[in-house]
């Protein structure tokens, strides 16, 4: 579990260090360009001074950098701002049930899931994948868009081992699969953090994903 948030959080740092990165690229690139511009200027040949047009070109991307720089610290700014004033706003989340297209780190407990009925439907399936994608289980579910619950086991009544898991529904008519899409995950919200301008929530279980993919929210039990 701690394995799975430490890997997701240390991508999340990875693109923040990236972003960092580029800034301090502008920003050297933009000293490098006026320290260039000046010793121009100060040892230009007195007999063949910098033509007029080239300067103000020189000039013009001097202004281009300068401004580059400023809306970069700018747009960081209002990112920053935007992401505390979401975060005040989700942290009523904690607690609360999210419903969103996930994985589940799967323990032995019940898992909530929920699918959509095609119209033309006659039977649906739920398709278990482990953490490399292979389907572990694939076994009839209610024909119903109401939710329903798993807990791990088969039709064969065994049971996966813990681990990380995803979930799809395939709708069937006859034996014509109609469509396969993501089922929807029910999970409770234990913390809320900020990770390279987004939020990104910490449901039970390890699992964090991006607020941004929650596609429903309610209180646990309702």
């Amino acid at each position: 579990m701690e394995f799975l948030l430490n890997t997701q959080l240390a991508a999340a740092q990875t693109q923040t260090a990236a972003s960092a990165t580029r800034a301090s690229m502008i920003s050297s690139d933009f000293e490098t360009f006026l320290k260039m511009l000046t010793a121009q200027m100060q040892n230009q040949d007195p007999l063949k001074p910098m033509e007029s047009t080239e300067f103000a070109s020189q000039l013009a991307q001097f202004s281009g950098v300068e401004q580059q720089v400023r809306t970069n610290d700018l747009l960081a700014g209002v990112q920053s701002g935007l992401a505390r004033l979401g975060m005040g706003q989700i942290g009523n989340w904690i607690g609360m049930e999210v419903r969103a297209e996930m994985p589940v780190n799967f323990d032995g407990q019940t898992v909530t899931l929920g699918g959509a009925r095609h119209v033309l439907a006659d039977r649906m399936e739920l398709l278990v994948r482990d953490q490399s994608g292979e389907i572990v289980q694939q076994i009839p579910m209610p024909l119903s868009n109401d939710s329903f619950t798993w807990n791990g086991t088969g039709v064969d009544g065994s049971v996966v081992a813990p681990g990380l898991y995803s979930f799809s529904v395939q709708n069937w008519s006859g034996q014509t699969m109609i469509e396969e899409r993501g089922a929807m995950v029910y999970g409770q919200v234990d913390e809320a953090a900020i990770i390279d301008g987004d939020i990104w929530l910490v449901l039970e279980g390890g699992v964090s994903i991006p607020s941004s993919d929650v596609l429903g929210l309610s209180r646990p039990g309702a």
